[in-house]
């Protein structure tokens, strides 16, 4: 079998150098908000040209602390795409604020920026964005845009590390950006494990408080905070594999155009190529309307394959309050969807073998 992600095979390329940093944190007798951490944050604020990077629990809490520490008036509304993983929205509910959803375009599956304006009201305070599968959205026109609303930039960036737009690195594209690490991100943890990014001294500071009970002082509570810190040995663990994370994209990036080039099947809808650095390729992303046969169908070649997502957010029964919207072109690709397998560690043999067996179906 072909496995979708190999994470063992993945984070045994780096074991001698993960077991060395986990042991020098076990024996430093210091697990929560140490040095790991702080080095942590040093090397990726250094790696996404941000002037600070602040580890959290998880991508989730990210988002929500971020959207927390903005202190945004309740039921102010935030536009997010319609078509993105549940937890950028359920940030969003957390903090008592309103979720306005929007169209992505189906070439790319990234929010559609054509549509932003005609959801902005008076009430709308950010555009929390989706770098959906590792691609960076059109940040031209939503820049434009939140200049022209006076609005905040959030992006999530749970499946963008290290890709760029003009140059300039995810987590540093808008005011504030949440990362997560969880362990079959591009960088992933051994655990659950996010991260906040920002230019943004007084919202740092803010951030830094609410992660640890809103406290800057123990004992000494400044605001209604989490518990959302980022461990010593994740932090430990990020370090190491941040080294390594521009290769692994590259080769990523590798599989990819091999796909884009030689996967020649009418039944199949290839992603958007675009432009080269702004997408590392977190995941590989095909559509056909035979799902379902088409997935026994690699199943029954051994060829392991997942479904992002199968239902959107507003079916969903946690948020009823918007199944009556209707968002024809989200349902569409959640009953297309199908991620073929991608990772830094996938052999040539591997990839033609996948390319193989789609275009034999």
């Amino acid at each position: 079998m072909i496995p979708f992600l190999n994470l063992k095979l993945i984070n045994q390329a780096h074991r001698e150098e993960i077991i060395r940093s986990l042991m020098d944190t076990f024996d430093s007798g210091w697990y929560i908000l140490g040095d790991r951490l702080r080095e942590f944050e040093n090397l990726f604020a250094k790696y996404t040209h941000t002037k600070h990077a602040i580890g959290v629990g998880n991508g989730l809490d990210a988002l929500s602390i971020i959207l927390k520490a903005y202190d945004f008036k309740p039921q102010s509304e935030v536009i997010v795409p319609a078509n993105t993983y549940i937890a950028t929205i359920l940030a969003i509910s957390q903090n008592n604020l309103k979720p306005v959803l929007v169209e992505p375009r189906i070439e790319d599956y990234n929010i559609d920026v054509e549509k932003i304006e005609a959801c902005i009201t008076e009430n709308t305070k950010a555009i929390m964005l989706v770098h959906l599968y590792g691609r960076c959205c059109n940040m031209d026109g939503i820049n434009a845009l939140a200049k022209k609303y006076n609005l905040k930039i959030i992006e999530d960036c749970a499946q963008s590390h290290g890709a760029t737009y003009n140059g300039i690195k995810a987590g540093n594209l808008g005011d504030a950006a949440g990362f997560s690490f969880y362990p079959g991100k591009n960088l992933g943890a051994l655990g659950d494990a996010g991260g906040i990014t920002t230019n943004d001294d007084q919202l740092a500071k803010k951030i830094i408080a609410l992660r640890n009970y809103g406290s800057e002082e123990k004992y000494v509570n400044i605001y209604k905070g989490y518990n959302s810190r980022l461990d010593e040995m994740q932090a430990a663990i990020l370090s190491v594999k941040l080294k390594y994370l521009d290769a692994d994209n590259l080769v990523r990036k590798n599989i990819a155009s091999y796909y884009l080039e030689h996967i020649k099947n009418n039944k199949i809808i290839l992603p958007e190529k675009g432009n080269e650095e702004s997408n590392v390729w977190h995941l590989f992303v095909v559509r056909s309307n035979e799902r379902n046969k088409f997935q026994t169908y690699l199943k029954e070649n051994n060829i392991q394959t997942l479904i992002h997502y199968p239902i959107p957010a507003h079916l969903q029964e946690a948020y009823k309050e918007l199944n009556r919207h209707s968002y024809p072109i989200t349902e569409k690709i959640c009953n297309e969807v199908i991620s073929l397998p991608i990772s830094p560690v996938m052999s040539m043999d591997e990839v033609q073998k996948v390319v193989e067996v789609v275009n034999q179906f």
